[in-house]
């Protein structure tokens, strides 16, 4: 289908460059399966739900993978991506025309990379001199939060950035995006949600920049999706098919964990344990088998997380739904306000 079909008008002015205070004052747009809207605030979400439902939430922890270095005298930044294998690293560099395969980047006394390919737009591939748990410990040393590029910082990320771009249950590090409708939950809201009665499960998927890469083609059956790691444990699929079995709902936190959910899921909705990379691109027409309601922020134009809400609730729904948000100045992206989303199960229009 046409990616021009998922387009529509966005002030800029509407783009959050701070999160929230608290977390959960942001505001939440609820869209019922009708399409019918309602005006809530993040923290009545314990209202909004059933005992017996279930919050999947994505526990996957953003590493600082942003970094400042130095080519020769010239300045260099590099945003570490992906592993590549044999302590090498995909990373996207700026400006990529000063690197050349076996450029030299010193980050500090005894942190450097050397440039091993070229590849374009698409970055560079490092070979990083050390690896494992030192380069996590060096990257908290020297690395900032790999903000997208929509969050202007003329000085760069912040120190707020490491708290503020960090969900409250960030556990399993790999991450260089957050997951970022969980970025909304406090303790205090997750307290209230366990004392109403519903549940919670970790899961695990590896954001990466692909997030935020645009949809460069005219078609959607012409996008490549950008594969990420996730995990599915078996105990994570018992709770949540045993949840489902009871009559509970799934509400999955995050496209996320909803691309997770949906890669581990066979035809009747049946959860199985997983782990491995997923590269599913979900647009309408796509059936959903094991989520019920969707916790999401709000997002661009023409990009492929809007095209999986639009499958989730409807194309014509969420169109309407984002002229509201438009018109009520809710506060889109990363650190904007959030949508709580039904199901569709005939989706398409």
């Amino acid at each position: 289908m046409r990616v021009d079909a998922f387009d529509f008008q966005l002030p800029d002015g509407l783009i959050a460059a701070r999160p929230a205070e608290p977390r959960d004052a942001a505001r939440l747009l609820v869209v019922g399966a009708s399409g019918r809207t309602e005006h809530r605030v993040f923290r009545d979400l314990p209202d909004l739900l059933r005992p017996g439902d279930l919050l999947v939430v994505n526990d996957t922890k953003v590493v600082p993978a942003r970094l400042t270095g130095r080519k020769g005298g010239s300045g260099v930044e590099v945003t570490l991506v992906a592993p590549a294998g044999e302590g090498r690293w995909r990373a996207l560099a700026r400006p990529a025309r000063k690197l050349t395969e076996g450029a030299e980047i010193a980050f500090a006394d005894d942190f450097s990379a050397r440039v091993v390919e070229t590849r374009g737009r698409d970055g560079v591939v490092l070979d990083i001199d050390t690896g494992g748990a030192r380069l996590l410990d060096l990257l908290e040393r020297d690395g900032r939060m790999p903000l997208p590029p929509y969050i202007k910082r003329p000085g760069g990320p912040a120190a707020a950035d490491r708290r503020d771009y960090q969900t409250v249950y960030a556990a399993e590090t790999g991450a260089v995006a957050a997951p970022t409708a969980g970025l909304h939950f406090t303790e205090e809201l997750l307290d209230s949600l366990d004392g109403a009665g519903i549940g919670r499960v970790h899961v695990t998927l590896h954001v990466g920049l692909g997030t935020f890469q645009p949809v460069r083609v005219d078609d959607t059956d012409d996008h490549v999706m950008h594969a990420e790691w996730g995990r599915v444990t078996a105990d994570a699929a018992r709770r949540i098919n045993r949840a489902r079995a009871g009559g509970g709902r799934v509400v999955a936190v995050g496209t996320t964990s909803v691309r997770l959910l949906e890669s581990a899921a066979d035809a009747s909705g049946r959860l199985r344990a997983f782990e491995g990379d997923t590269d599913l691109f979900v647009t309408p027409g796509h059936r959903f088998h094991a989520v019920d309601l969707m916790v999401t922020n709000f997002h661009l134009p023409k990009s492929t997380l809007f095209m999986l809400v639009c499958a989730f609730a409807g194309t014509a729904a969420m169109k309407r739904a984002y002229r509201d948000a438009v018109l009520e100045r809710y506060r889109f992206y990363s650190y904007g306000d959030a949508c709580l989303l039904t199901a569709r199960r005939l989706s398409g229009g």
